[in-house]
């Protein structure tokens, strides 16, 4: 059996500097558009390698929105719309319980509702009834009177379902975003940029962004506007909405979606919503619920903001209680109302989170005798996990272990005995080299159901079917995914020289933004700097360094990451992959690094390789000089001996080869043990059984001291004696 392990090394991939011809494209960019050659160099990796491209891409002066009706069906769904609305017909908004559908139901309904229209929403609630349409909605939804159904951000899977719907007297136009099979229901319309028969340009819009155009198109058809018109009237009422369903949803931030999100957080900035404006004052407030006298600071609206702070919110009504809180929050036009509902979406999130970490907990343990050979997909199930919040655990693991995952839960099964026919609802992510629906289709036999995205999708299967799934999955996981496609790898933009880095540059880097998926903050690479200073805050969760290149120094900061689990000492030379970001403090402003990974230099690689290297050379007999510095004093022998009795008493019973040196480096202390010498100073506490000690892992060592007071006699060591013999001496 083989332990899964988590991958902690990343391989780093910088964007390769081109030929001539790149550089003179990148030199003509920065001349033309006035800036700094390493924005441009930016701009160019990006795919903006014309002038015009990349003033396009920042100023956003030729990026026009595509014509709605250029997607399939359209005009139907339009149609058969406005037919509803003007002919009085009951219309239910049916949508997804993330953040993508409370918002693509939250945009229609406003929307259809200023109409005029008599509107209704639905969306399933994720432990009763799961993801997608369902017949038993439907009958819901029919006896209240609907006769038309619109989907969003789902439904392009519901073939039986509406079919069923026609039986009932119930039409239904969908909008969908999800991967398409080669049957797409028949509907009134469906509109979905993915149908492989659909010729619109931008396929990479979230749910709710074809919403948007489904609006867009409606106020251009129904209202005589001209298509300019149209887009302004939808985005100066309702792009906060889209920008944040698309941001959470994690779709590329270019084309259409780079102007809606441009549009929409500028919006959120200074929004009118009741609901959106209580929730942002809400995740300010401290984690206990009590208030805080202090000034709130501004809330500065990125998409990271929205993204890590916004979103999780809005996603835990319908992971842990339903979706319904949430689009209540965005339609509610009563303040107090909208504080209640944010303040239970951020106690709903706290839950969310420790519900999280319990099946995070439980899951690991799981995995900790993972045959990774035989299964590089991780399968996990239980019957009492969540069903609202698997799929972030699976994201988590995926990002720890780098393999896909799938976790399934039969949760909520009736009855008190278990059976092969229960079903269990999984939710699954991926990596790059295998795309989970494709791999889910083809284990589909073995499957009641399944929908999604190529990194990201859900599931359904029965007990009795799931240990022939996961065996059916890995197997076709062995066939497409290679080993380097399991090895982590974080990708740069660029690597700059220490001198390049300024507040200016800083700045200047701000013109790329709002960034996403397909146009990623910045990443960039420093090589062979020195670490001046490093430290633990927040209890050691995060540590704070700083580097130089021995004339200026910047701080840096690296999250999550405590400073023993970096194995760095003062002194080192480093390589840094790092945002470059500006950290404001009162009124002001400096350049700071945010670490995404960091490693020994090269040459501090090489010195490492080396000095082990002359240490093997001199164990099997090699001739040295005293200047190499290679045999202990008694001094020294003590030194090292209090230094480790001192950290025994301190609880630390385990050491690394480099957390011993570090502390005799000729700075602190004046005696200088390096790393020959440590070696042979824990040879011989070994050999005269001066210190119980192992060597765990490569360098890394687990002792014990009993503390004599009697005096040692070092000269019984075989070992030293022979060193002395090795010993070139010097007339």
């Amino acid at each position: 059996m083989i332990n899964i392990t988590e991958n902690k090394e990343k391989h780093w991939i910088i964007k390769s500097e081109g030929d001539v011809g790149t550089s003179n494209a990148v030199s003509k960019i920065a001349f033309e558009l006035g800036i700094n050659p390493i924005i441009a160099r930016l701009l160019y990796n990006r795919g903006y390698t014309t002038p015009d491209a990349a003033k396009s891409f920042i100023y956003m002066e030729s990026e026009m929105l595509h014509n709605p009706f250029m997607m399939k069906d359209m005009q139907l769904g339009v149609d058969r719309i406005r037919r509803a609305v003007e002919g009085g017909e009951k219309i239910t908004v049916y949508g997804d319980y993330d953040v993508d559908g409370v918002t693509s139901v939250c945009t229609l309904y406003l929307y259809l509702k200023s109409l005029g229209a008599d509107i209704n929403y639905y969306i399933p609630n994720r432990a009763g009834e799961g993801y997608g349409v369902s017949s038993a909605a439907i009958d819901a939804i029919a006896e209240d009177g609907t006769t038309l159904i619109i989907t969003v951000d789902t439904g392009i899977t519901a073939n039986a379902e509406v079919d069923y719907a026609k039986g009932v007297g119930v039409d239904f136009v969908i909008t969908d975003h999800h991967e398409c099979r080669d049957d797409i229901p028949n509907a009134a319309a469906v509109i979905n940029p993915h149908r492989p028969d659909c010729p619109y340009p931008f396929k990479e819009l979230a749910g709710v962004g074809v919403v948007f155009k489904l609006i867009c198109a409606y106020e251009e058809s129904a209202f005589s506007k001209n298509r300019r018109a149209a887009a302004e009237k939808i985005f100066s009422e309702y792009s906060d909405l889209v920008a944040i369903g698309t941001i959470a949803d994690v779709m590329p931030i270019k084309d259409e979606n780079r102007i809606i999100v441009r549009y929409g957080l500028n919006m959120i900035e200074n929004t009118r919503r009741l609901g959106l404006g209580a929730l942002i004052d809400a995740t300010q407030a401290r984690a206990d619920g009590q208030k805080t006298h202090h000034k709130k600071k501004k809330v500065k609206i990125t998409s990271g903001f929205i993204g890590y702070t916004i979103a999780p919110r809005i996603n835990a009504a319908g992971r842990i209680r339903t979706a319904s809180m949430a689009v209540e929050l965005f339609l509610t036009d009563d303040a107090r109302k909208a504080a209640e509902i944010a303040d239970e979406l951020c106690r709903t999130n706290r839950e969310r989170q420790a519900e999280e970490n319990k099946i995070m907990k439980e899951a690991h343990k799981m995995i900790e005798s993972y045959d990774i050979e035989k299964n590089p997909v991780i399968v996990l199930d239980a019957d009492n996990w969540h069903h609202g919040v698997i799929g972030i655990v699976s994201s988590r693991i995926t990002e720890k272990y780098f393999r896909p995952s799938i976790l399934v839960s039969f949760e909520g099964n009736e009855g008190t005995s278990v059976s092969d026919e229960d079903v269990g609802k999984g939710s699954g992510r991926s990596i790059k080299g295998m795309n989970l629906v494709d791999a889910l289709y083809h284990c589909s036999e073995h499957l009641v159901k399944f929908g999604g995205h190529e990194l990201a999708a859900g599931l359904s299967v029965t007990r009795a079917s799931l240990p022939k799934f996961r065996e059916m999955i890995n197997k076709y996981a062995r066939e497409k995914l290679s080993d380097s496609d399991m090895v982590p790898t974080v990708e740069a933009d660029y690597e700059i020289a220490f001198s390049d880095i300024n507040l200016a540059l800083a700045k200047g880097i701000q013109m790329l933004e709002p960034y996403g998926v397909g146009n990623p903050v910045p990443v960039l690479v420093l090589r062979g700097v020195s670490l001046l200073e490093l430290s633990g805050i927040s209890d050691g969760k995060h540590t704070k360094l700083v580097v130089g290149d021995g004339r200026h120094s910047v701080s840096a900061m690296y999250f999550s990451n405590s400073p023993e689990s970096l194995d760095l000492y003062v002194g080192d030379k480093i390589d840094v992959l790092f945002n470059l970001d500006i950290n404001e403090w009162g009124d002001r402003e400096s350049v700071q690094l945010i670490v995404r990974d960091v490693k020994p230099a090269k040459s501090q690689e090489e010195i490492f390789a080396a000095e082990r290297k002359r240490f093997d050379e001199i164990r099997g007999g090699a001739r040295f000089t005293e200047s190499e510095g290679i045999i202990p004093t008694r001094d020294d022998f003590a030194a090292v001996y209090k230094f480790m009795l001192a950290q025994q008493r301190a609880g630390h019973t385990t050491l690394s080869h480099r957390d011993i040196t570090s502390r005799f480096t000729g700075e602190a202390d004046t005696r200088v043990i390096g790393y020959a010498k440590l070696k042979v100073i824990i040879m011989v506490f070994k050999e005269l059984n001066l210190v119980s000690i192992e060597e765990e892992s490569d360098e890394v060592y687990s002792f014990d001291i009993h503390y004599t007071s009697s005096k040692t006699e070092l000269e019984k060591s075989t070992l030293l004696r022979r060193l002395r013999q090795q010993l070139i001496r010097q007339a």
